[in-house]
C-alpha cells in the first residue's frame, strides 16, 4: 500500500507538540521511576541545572525542594529570570541567557530547551520569577498557557520557584524513589562546595567535593586512603578497593552526571594506566591496572559538546578556549599529580604495586580456564536453549534510549510463559534450569567454569567491563514462594561478588508479577497486594472469581504479556551505605546459620521486604 504525499500530508507542530511526540529527543527514555534515568528525574534535573547554573554564576547559595503527592517545587534564590521573558524562558524553543557566555560560563544547560520539555511534558507547570520586590507568575498545562498573572509587588528574595506534575499521558502511574533522588542531589552538592540542598526536609551539603562523593559511595575497604586531586577546571578522587572486581566511575562534565562516560572518561582510563606502567617501569595489562578501581572525576567545559540532549555522554575534543585537547589536559594533570604522590607515598606505592600483582596472578591462573569457556560459548550459542535472544541490543542502540531487558526465569513453564508474550526486539529470556550455586566466597574462576553463570556473562557481555552491556535492564523473574526468593539471593550473590558495578550502575531488577487475578464477567484486575485484592473485590461487587497465582509458570502467554509490556513493575536492586558488599553477603549467603536463622523468625514478612532488606 502507497500513501500519497502531499501538501496536506506536510505537518508544522507547535513547540510543545513537537517535545510531546518526540520526547525521547528531549528527555531520553520516559519510564515510571524504576529506573535512575527514567525521564521524572530527567524533568527534575533540567529544572536544577538552571538553579545550579546561577549558583555558579555567584548568585544564591541554597535551592529548596519539596516533592508531594508527585508534584515537584524547585526553589533558588539565583538573579530570577527577567519579568518580561517569563513565558519566552519556558515556552519558546531556544530562547535564554545560556547563548551568551558571559552570562552563564561553562554552563550544563546550553541548548534553551530544558525547561521548554518540563513545561511539555507536565500536566501542570508554574513559574514565579522574583526581581527587585517584584513577582511574576505563569501556569501552563502541557505548554499551553492557561493563567497569566499580572506582576505584582513582594518581600520575597530574588530567585525562581517553578513546581510542575509530569503527565501520566507520558509517564504512566510513576513513582519517585528517593534513593534515586538523593543520589542526584549529593553530586550537585559535593560538585558545588558552598552550595545547600534543602530536600523534604533533610539538609544536603558537603566540604570536600569529590573526596566526600568517593566516600559515600565506597561500598568495601579501600586499598590506600583517597587520592584527591583538584587543579584548574580538573578534579578527581581515586582509590583501589580490596576483594571487589571490577571498574566504578562516577563522572561529570559542568555538573551533569555523565553516566555514559566520554572523552574525559576515556582520557583518564588511559591516563592511569600510563602513569603507573612508568612509575613502575613495567607494562602491566590494563585491566590488572584498573581492577577494583573507583574513582569520581570532574570537567569543566566551556561549549561542551555532547552526544544527546540528555548529555549522558561527553563528545568534545578540545578545551575551549584554548584548544588544548580534553585527553592532553586530563592526562597531563594524572599524570604529574599521580606520579608525585606515589613518590611522597612509599606505602601506598607499594599497596597498589602489590594489588596489581595479585590481579595479573588472577588473570593469568584463570586465562586456560577462560579460553576453554569461550570456546564451549562459542559452540553453545549456535543451539544455547538458555538463550532466547532478542533483535536489538543496549550496546548497539547508539544514544541507549530504548530500553533492552533479559529476563532471567526458573524452569521451562515460566520461560515460556514469557517467551511467547515478550517483545521479540527488546526484551530476551535467560531459563535457569534450577537453584544456580551458591558463588559466595568463590574466586572468579568460578564464572567460567560454572556452565550456567559462564553462558549468562556471556549472554550479558560483561566479561571485560561494562562497556559492551547487551541489555540495559537485568530483571530477575522468579516465583514468589520461598525457592524464587533462595533463586533471588543466589543470583544477587553472583552480581554482587563478580559484577557490583553492574549493580551499583542501577541495570538489575526484581520483577513483580500479581499475586492474584479478580475479575467478574465485565472487568478483569491483577493485583499484586492484598490491599489491591480487597479494594479490587470492592470494585468489581459481590462474589469475584478470584485466581491465587502461586507460581510464573501459572500465567497465561496472553495474560502475561500485560505484565512485562508498558506498564511492567520491576523493583529495582539498590545497593544502601548502611553495610559494605563483604557484610551484605557474608550474613546472608555465608555460614552463620543460626544467626541468620534467628534474624528470619524475628523479621519474618513477606518476600519482597526480605530482598529489600538485602539490597
Amino acid at each position: 500500500m502507497t500513501f500519497e504525499y502531499s501538501e496536506e500530508k506536510v505537518r508544522s507542530l507547535d513547540w510543545n507538540e513537537h517535545i510531546q511526540t518526540r520526547p525521547g529527543m528531549y528527555i531520553g527514555k520516559l519510564g515510571d521511576g524504576s529506573s535512575q534515568d527514567d525521564g521524572i528525574y530527567v524533568l527534575m534535573k533540567e529544572i536544577l541545572d538552571n538553579s545550579i547554573d546561577e549558583f555558579v554564576m555567584g548568585y544564591g547559595k541554597k535551592i529548596e525542594i519539596l516533592i508531594s503527592d508527585l508534584n515537584v517545587t524547585i526553589r533558588d534564590y539565583g538573579r530570577g529570570i527577567p519579568l518580561g521573558k517569563v513565558i519566552d524562558c519556558v515556552a519558546k524553543i531556544n530562547t535564554g541567557a545560556k547563548y551568551d557566555s558571559k552570562v552563564f560560563k561553562k554552563s550544563v544547560g546550553l541548548n534553551g530547551v530544558g525547561a521548554k520539555a518540563v513545561n511539555a511534558l507536565s500536566s501542570y507547570f508554574k513559574v514565579e520569577s522574583i526581581r527587585e520586590n517584584v513577582s511574576k507568575v505563569v501556569e501552563f498545562s502541557r505548554g499551553e498557557l492557561t493563567r497569566d498573572f499580572k506582576e505584582a509587588p513582594t518581600a520575597e528574595r530574588n530567585g525562581t520557584i517553578i513546581s510542575f506534575t509530569p503527565d501520566t499521558k507520558y509517564f504512566g502511574n510513576f513513582h519517585y524513589i528517593s534513593e534515586y533522588v538523593e543520589k542526584l542531589l549529593w553530586n550537585y552538592v559535593f560538585l558545588n562546595n558552598g552550595l545547600t540542598i534543602n530536600f523534604n526536609g533533610d539538609r544536603f551539603y558537603a566540604k570536600n567535593g569529590l573526596l566526600d562523593l568517593l566516600e559515600r559511595n565506597i561500598n568495601g575497604d579501600a586499598l590506600y586512603p583517597i587520592i584527591h586531586i583538584k587543579e584548574d577546571d580538573f578534579e578527581v578522587a581515586l582509590t583501589h578497593l580490596n576483594n571487589q572486581y571490577g571498574e566504578e566511575y562516577h563522572s561529570f562534565v559542568n555538573g551533569q552526571n555523565t553516566t555514559q562516560g566520554g572523552t574525559h572518561l576515556a582520557a583518564f582510563r588511559e591516563s592511569i594506566v600510563k602513569t603507573i606502567r612508568e612509575f613502575y617501569k613495567k607494562e602491566f595489562e590494563p585491566g590488572d591496572v584498573r581492577s577494583s578501581i573507583v574513582a569520581a572525576l570532574s570537567l569543566k567545559v566551556e561549549e561542551p559538546i555532547f552526544e544527546s540532549q540528555t548529555k549522558t555522554k561527553l563528545g568534545s575534543q578540545h578545551m575551549e578556549p584554548n584548544g588544548q585537547t580534553v585527553r592532553g589536559y586530563v592526562s597531563e594533570i594524572v599524570k604529574r599529580n599521580l606520579n608525585n604522590y606515589l613518590h611522597m607515598n612509599s606505602g601506598v606505592a607499594d599497596s597498589l604495586y602489590q594489588k596489581i600483582l595479585s590481579s595479573e596472578k588472577e588473570r593469568k591462573d584463570i586465562a586456560g580456564i577462560k579460553k576453554l569457556a569461550r570456546e564451549s560459548v562459542k559452540k553453545a550459542s549456535l543451539h544455547n536453549k538458555k538463550l532466547r535472544d532478542c533483535r536489538i541490543h543496549y550496546n548497539q542502540n547508539h544514544d541507549r534510549r530504548l530500553d533492552t531487558t533479559l529476563f532471567i526465569t526458573e524452569g521451562d513453564s515460566a520461560s515460556g510463559s514469557i517467551t511467547k508474550s515478550r517483545d521479540v526486539n527488546t526484551q530476551a529470556v535467560f531459563s535457569l534450569k534450577g537453584k544456580p550455586l551458591n558463588s559466595y566466597g568463590m574466586s572468579k574462576k568460578v564464572v567460567y567454569q560454572n556452565e550456567e553463570f559462564n553462558l549468562l556473562q556471556a549472554a550479558l557481555n560483561i566479561d571485560e567491563d561494562l562497556e559492551n552491556l547487551r541489555y540495559n535492564n537485568i530483571v530477575i523473574a522468579t516465583d514468589a514462594d520461598v525457592d524464587g526468593m533462595h533463586i533471588r539471593l543466589l543470583l544477587l550473590t553472583f552480581f554482587l561478588q563478580f559484577y557490583p558495578d553492574l549493580v551499583k550502575a542501577g541495570h538489575v531488577y526484581i520483577l513483580q508479577t500479581p499475586l492474584f487475578r479478580v475479575r467478574n464477567k465485565k472487568k478483569t484486575n491483577y493485583c499484586y497486594t492484598d490491599e489491591e485484592r480487597t479494594n479490587s473485590i470492592k470494585k468489581l461487587g459481590p462474589n469475584p472469581e478470584i485466581t491465587r497465582f502461586k507460581g510464573l509458570g501459572e500465567i497465561s502467554p496472553n495474560e502475561f504479556k500485560n505484565f512485562i509490556g508498558s506498564s511492567m513493575r520491576l523493583d529495582p536492586v539498590i545497593l544502601r551505605k548502611n553495610n559494605t558488599l563483604k557484610e551484605i553477603l557474608s550474613f546472608y549467603m555465608g555460614k552463620n546459620t543460626p544467626t541468620r536463622q534467628n534474624f528470619i523468625i524475628e523479621n519474618l514478612r513477606f518476600e519482597e521486604d526480605v530482598v529489600e532488606a538485602m539490597t
